[in-house]
């Protein structure tokens, strides 16, 4: 079951600021904010330490709105059209699977499904309209 769809920004190096921006401008509340240096050491690909502080990933709310937010990686350009995209945070590793591979078709995978530190199965795809959507399964843990 979808548990929801929330915008999600991106950033060129600079989120940190928006996350101010957004707090100050919209009134948000910042729930969590984690940097690139706060991810667990990955020695074939480490973090510079020009991009340690980073944003991996913030979370606000706003009114009863998610926004979500994060920087590009460490050497990945920002490409235009890539600022907003959408999150969809699923209950299953299954369902996150079905709507993975049905929003890949005609589009192009970023980032095969996989487990990661936050979440037992998570992707990034671009669909044929050219949207980007990151798919999520939301555990108890997270």
């Amino acid at each position: 079951m979808v548990h929801g769809i929330n915008s999600y920004i991106v950033t060129n190096g600079n989120g940190q600021e928006a996350v101010k921006l957004y707090e100050n401008a919209l009134g948000a509340q910042v729930l969590s904010v984690k940097t690139f240096g706060e991810m667990p050491e990955d020695p074939n690909h480490p973090v510079p330490a020009e991009a340690k502080d980073r944003v991996l990933h913030a979370h606000l709310k706003v009114g009863g709105y998610d926004l979500m937010l994060s920087d590009t990686f460490p050497g990945q350009p920002l490409e235009l059209g890539d600022q907003v995209g959408i999150a969809v945070i699923t209950s299953s590793p299954e369902e996150t699977k079905d709507v993975f591979e049905k929003l890949s078709v005609g589009g192009q995978v970023i980032m095969e499904l996989q487990q990661t530190f936050w979440s037992t199965s998570y992707g990034q795809v671009k669909d044929k309209f050219g949207v980007t959507w990151q798919i999520n399964t939301q555990s108890e843990h997270n």
